[in-house]
């Protein structure tokens, strides 16, 4: 699938150089996919590097941490993710 804007949210958006903006993302699409280089090229005018999205995968679900690891010339490119474990043991 594609990067779809219906599915970003903003939790905090900092000023530039002050700290990274937080976001949401939601999709069907695996964090696999995700991070690939390119997937949230749409987002380069808006993204900084150190920008942190957490990405959740309404297909699974999963949850997963990833950081804006660069953005140049349009291509947006972010870290693999840290998944987040879903665990309840009650």
């Amino acid at each position: 699938m594609a990067y779809a804007n219906s599915g970003l949210n903003v939790i905090g958006a900092a000023k530039k150089g002050n700290a990274p903006s937080l976001y949401t993302y939601t999709s069907a699409d695996a964090i696999a996919t995700v991070n690939t280089s390119g997937y949230f090229n749409d987002l380069s005018d808006t993204l900084a590097v150190g920008d942190i999205i957490f990405v959740h995968d309404s297909n699974t679900p999963t949850l997963s941490i990833v950081m804006v690891a660069s953005n140049a010339s349009g291509v947006v490119d972010v870290t693999d993710g840290t998944t987040v474990a879903m665990t309840d043991t009650d």
